[in-house]
């Protein structure tokens, strides 16, 4: 069967709730030009077992063309690269918050943004202790 590159509602960290735990009880780091926080728990059957959200802020980017072209980029960039890390956490049959702000002070390109996503799912894996024994 072939791989679904989809971002659906269900898939994105929209719940207030959800995402002021993940920023108090989550793990975070540094993976220039990101921060990203991601926090692990036990699986639920309402929800999706991984969830993404993206922020920018405001006050580096003043015009809202620009924070939008960053998350939409991003959000791109995910969806492309998830499969493998959203298969390792339904193996394990937890679940998995992850948020991206964007701390960069330029626009980035969309091949950089991508690189740099790609790097980040791999540095999440690691942190999680969810990443392939074989690997």
């Amino acid at each position: 069967m072939a791989k679904r590159f989809t971002l659906g509602s269900k898939e994105r960290l929209k719940s207030r709730k959800q995402i002021e735990q993940l920023f108090k009880d989550g793990k975070s780091f540094v993976h220039f030009p990101y921060r990203i926080y991601f926090q692990t728990s036990n699986a639920t059957e309402k929800d999706a077992a991984l969830q993404f959200g993206v922020g920018v802020s405001a006050k580096l980017f003043k015009k809202a063309v620009d924070r939008n072209r960053i998350k939409r980029l991003t959000r791109e960039a995910w969806r492309l690269q998830k499969n493998e890390l959203a298969e390792l956490v339904n193996q394990k049959n937890s679940r998995l918050n992850v948020f991206f702000i964007f701390t960069g002070k330029e626009l980035p390109d969309y091949k950089f943004v991508f690189d740099k996503i790609g790097s980040g799912i791999k540095k999440i894996k690691d942190k999680c202790g969810i990443a392939k024994a074989d690997s």
